[in-house]
């Protein structure tokens, strides 16, 4: 599908605000805890402040989202309980973490936290059928959904270590792990 015909998609109905929890407290990351340990599969991606000037090197990840087929998990990196659940989740080899473009996601997570990510499945390589690119979450929504996901680049170059982020960017966030989520199932059930 070419992008022109990709834009003549009906647009993607994303995660509602009312699905999307902030791990702020103590209280938020037990229950985010409970709620991904107890999935088999989960959405993931990160987000990280853009860096613009040559040779500068990125303080990211600043957000960590993980979902569930339900509900999306949003963990600001610096809140004090989001390391230690991140660590159980992430290192999990019985959780399966799917997403897209992941290698810098999970490089990242490595330098910056010392988590050792387990058992991801990178679906931008994952879902290719031969072809020679790897596809992203634009292309895999036109076609396991037959609509048009929309990036804005305005909120992906947004500054994602600010410590209160818009209702557009925690929206933007979370769509990016719960989307990846959808798609593995619909491939799934199709295969």
């Amino acid at each position: 599908m070419t992008p022109d015909q990709e834009e003549l998609l009906p647009p993607y109905d994303g995660i509602k605000m009312t699905d999307v929890r902030m791990v702020k407290t103590e209280r938020d990351a037990a229950e985010a805890l409970a709620a991904l340990l107890a999935s088999d599969t989960l959405g993931f991606d990160t987000e990280s402040k853009p860096t613009f000037a040559k040779g500068e090197l990125s303080t990211g990840p600043h957000l960590v989202q993980l979902a569930t087929d339900e509900a999306a998990y949003l963990f600001q990196i610096g809140a004090s309980p989001s390391v230690e659940v991140l660590r159980a989740v992430l290192e999990s080899p019985t959780i399966l973490k799917v997403g897209f473009g992941l290698t810098d996601d999970v490089r990242r997570l490595r330098s910056k936290l010392g988590i050792d990510t387990a058992n991801v499945l990178d679906l931008s390589t994952a879902l290719r059928r031969g072809e020679r690119n790897t596809l992203g979450a634009k292309t895999a929504v036109a076609r396991f959904f037959g609509q048009r996901l929309q990036k804005s680049k305005k909120i992906t170059t947004t500054n994602w270590s600010l410590p209160r982020l818009t209702e557009r960017q925690i929206l933007y966030a979370a769509d990016d792990a719960h989307v990846a989520l959808r798609v593995y199932r619909r491939w799934r059930q199709d295969n």
